[in-house]
């Protein structure tokens, strides 16, 4: 949730900005969603719509999102090089598993398997993965 505080001495630009660039970098934001369009976080913050694209230009600009014309603003992948390639990597690895026939939940515990082989001791999970569960209404908003 982005919460502007008008008494702040901080602009308000920069505070939207600096709450954005928190929730993708905390990852609460994920590579691939779509932000609010500009008018309408501006109507929902009560912001002009200069301010919200003044914050939306330098997180453009700092690679954190990425504009696609009219199809609105997206968290970047850019600086994620890592999650890039794992995410190429399971791709690849569910084109596989289709290909010969591995179903969704064997699939999943041969990954789980061969993460917890691969995982130092430290950082092995705990719990057995999860199907991920479809997103709930409104988690295409930022607020």
């Amino acid at each position: 949730m982005i919460v502007i505080d008008a008494a702040s001495a901080v602009p308000p630009f920069e505070q939207l900005r600096a709450q954005l660039a928190g929730q993708i970098q905390d990852h609460t934001l994920p590579v691939g969603f779509r932000l609010p369009p500009i008018r309408s976080l501006a109507t929902d913050l009560g912001l002009a719509a200069n301010t919200v694209a003044r914050a939306y230009r330098e997180l453009e600009e700092a690679g954190l999102i990425e504009t696609r014309g009219r199809a609105g603003s997206f968290v970047s992948a850019a600086g994620e090089a890592g999650r890039e390639r794992a995410r190429q990597a399971a791709a690849d690895y569910a084109a596989v598993a289709i290909s010969v026939g591995i179903d969704l939940d064997e699939a999943l515990h041969i990954v789980e398997a061969a993460f917890t082989a691969s995982a130092p001791i430290a950082t092995r999970p705990a719990p057995p993965l999860a199907r991920p569960s479809a997103p709930g209404p409104g988690a295409t908003s930022a607020t």
